[in-house]
């Protein structure tokens, strides 16, 4: 069984590889913008980011410079644990996703298992996952690790088993439900994949799209933390595009109080999560 807080983590994914902002306008694309947002969503209850960049023609990158750039500049702007993506896009190769590590995060996301992704399909097999977690521990870099479906929290469990404990010891997960070629954005997915967790783990879920809300108040109904943003959902709801990343923390930190578990501080999330003392 997982653990339960009596706070939330929530983390704000604010742009991901996926959606242009042709899509919603107040998708942040550079950095300014996304500085911009970063601080809207701690005001607004959040306690890490989960980074994607783009290049300067808005693409998604992963340049080791622009994303050294980007630990710097959300630092020096926020109290805000940052998390860098390791997926980075589907297309990228192994050896760039590795060298995210090199910019220097409090955490990465580090997807345990392959998955179809829509029409395409996100690669991580066991080498590459191996390589990429024994990575984080040499690091000493917290891996949150994303499960997509239920075979990736038995691969966790692997690595757990072959290679020990993250860096500073705590396990932390986050269910990714709604992707097209994943577990379903249910409740009963969720419930399946939590009961499989490792004794002490914490996690948060993510509902992708229109489950973005369900799989929200079932996380808070069991304990979880949340992670929210546009690279999630580019809607508030039907037919209605959100005003911004700040406007999705806003309604997640809403919540969160109506379950009686309010939002953690950076401060809170660190502790929560043993990183402490990084920063």
């Amino acid at each position: 069984m997982s653990t339960m807080s009596a706070s939330t983590i929530i983390t704000v994914a604010p742009t991901g590889a996926e959606s242009a902002k042709e899509a919603n306008p107040a998708l942040p694309v550079t950095l300014d913008e996304l500085v911009r947002a970063a601080r809207a969503c701690q005001a607004a209850g959040a306690s890490m980011i989960h980074i994607h960049v783009r290049d300067a023609a808005g693409r998604p990158t992963l340049d080791l410079g622009r994303l050294t750039d980007t630990v710097a500049a959300v630092r020096e702007a926020t109290d805000l644990i940052v998390q860098l993506s390791t997926g980075g896009a589907v297309s990228d190769p192994f050896e760039a996703r590795l060298a995210v590590l090199d910019a220097g995060p409090d955490s990465c996301s580090l997807t345990t298992g392959t998955v179809n992704f829509g029409d395409d399909v996100f690669a991580n097999p066991w080498p590459f996952v191996a390589e990429l977690y024994q990575r984080t521990q040499a690091l000493g870099i917290l891996p949150e690790f994303e499960l997509f479906d239920l075979g990736h929290v038995a691969a966790l469990d692997r690595l757990l088993d072959t290679y020990g404990p993250p860096a500073g010891g705590a396990v932390h997960a986050d269910f990714v439900l709604g992707v097209p070629g994943g577990m379903p954005g249910t409740a009963a997915a969720l419930v399946a994949g939590v009961a499989m967790l490792p004794a002490g783990a914490t996690w948060s879920a993510t509902g992708i799209g229109r489950s973005s809300v369900p799989v929200m108040l079932a996380a808070l109904s069991m304990g979880g933390h949340l992670r929210v943003g546009m690279e999630d959902t580019l809607s508030y709801g039907p037919k209605r595009p959100a005003r911004d990343n700040a406007e999705l923390v806003e309604r997640a930190a809403r919540l969160a109080g109506e379950a009686f578990r309010p939002t953690a501080s950076p401060a809170r999330a660190r502790e929560i999560l043993n990183l402490s003392q990084r920063r």
